[in-house]
């Protein structure tokens, strides 16, 4: 096509009317949420771009949508493509607006760009006062107002909330390595002040607990809970002061850094990985595929937290159901630190074994 395509060439390819096309892309009018996912996907296909000016014009909608988070770091950016694609998708331009200062600093941002009436939605990645969700002020999608979603997916310091601090893959590991036959565990745990450290380590020591309580596997103890910190050289010195007789024995590390600790301190003490201690971490980092051994870990879909944060957003601008769960956040990567386990595949790339 030697031109931009346009809503002609999209009602045309997805075989509907241009008005059809126009609920698609605006979520105003009365479609199916599967001829509306049609015609997205046919627009996507083709490159076609929605004319905001001209629609703005048309329909006194501006097509933008505010997303409002703190400190961008690198985990927050991989949030905001995701969310960014799924506004692209449905149509609209997704702009981020960096606020800290206090909950109340915040809230009034967010009440602030609701009621300018240049955005469609706002999406709140930190936490606001929650007056601000309901405020009669601001009015609803279907009344020309601007609704505003927050998503638990940072605390006020950036920290990891909601479904991204959920630590139940925790549990797979624990189950696994007790399949596996191992009876001595460890948690090295992160900073108390991180939602997802306390997590990770609640659910270390309900599965620890569990398998001590089942008959088949009750010779099953936790060793310790140890660190405190996400200092590796606070794990690695954590490492010596574990008893001389716990091997072998199976470390579930809080992330990466401290599993790379765990690894060091393991190999001054003179045992190896895997044959002695087995280790798990969480993150993913690059560091851990180039480890001697490979580090088994958690891979955390941070840009799929970020789609499904935009597509609650969208659908409450259109007045449809909270979305259900997408895909899954977490993916266990299953490497040479945990050694051959039963049923983890053997290529480094798999989810929870089967």
């Amino acid at each position: 096509m030697s031109r931009p395509p346009t809503s002609r060439d999209v009602a045309r390819l997805a075989g509907v009317s241009q008005a059809a096309v126009s609920y698609a892309l605006t979520g105003r009018g009365t479609i199916s949420a599967a001829t509306r996912e049609h015609v997205l996907e046919v627009a996507r296909s083709i490159g076609y771009r929605p004319n905001l000016a001209a629609r703005s014009m048309r329909t006194r909608r501006s097509g933008r949508l505010a997303v409002v988070t703190g400190a961008t770091l690198d985990h927050q950016l991989r949030l905001l493509a995701g969310a960014g694609e799924v506004a692209e998708a449905a149509g609209y331009v997704m702009e981020t607006h960096t606020v800290d200062g206090t909950v109340e600093q915040r809230t009034a941002r967010v009440r602030e760009l609701a009621a300018s009436g240049q955005y469609e939605g706002v999406l709140t990645l930190v936490p606001v006062l929650p007056e601000v969700l309901t405020d009669p002020a601001l009015g609803a999608a279907d009344d020309g107002g601007t609704p505003v979603v927050a998503e638990a997916t940072f605390d006020e310091e950036m920290r990891s909330l909601g479904d991204l601090a959920d630590a139940s893959t925790v549990e797979v590991f624990v189950g696994t390595l007790v399949a596996a036959g191992y009876r001595r565990f460890v948690h090295v745990g992160g900073p108390d002040q991180f939602a997802s450290a306390r997590a990770r380590r609640d659910v270390y020591l309900a599965a620890v607990a569990r398998a001590a309580a089942d008959p088949a596997t009750g010779d099953v103890v936790s060793v310790g809970v140890v660190g405190g910190s996400w200092s590796g050289d606070d794990a690695r010195r954590a490492v010596a002061e574990i008893p001389a007789d716990a091997a072998p024995l199976a470390v579930i590390a809080a992330n990466d850094y401290l599993a790379a600790g765990v690894v060091r301190g393991a190999a001054e003490r003179g045992w190896s990985v895997p044959e002695d201690l087995v280790v798990t971490g969480w993150d993913n980092f690059e560091m851990g595929a180039l480890m001697m051994p490979s580090l088994t870990t958690v891979d955390v879909d941070f840009p799929e937290a970020g789609r499904a944060a935009m597509r609650t957003l969208v659908a409450t601008m259109r007045g449809e159901p909270r979305p259900g769960p997408g895909s899954p956040i977490h993916r266990i990567v299953w490497r040479e630190s945990t050694g051959e386990l039963p049923g983890a595949p053997a290529d480094g790339t798999g989810g929870p074994p089967r």
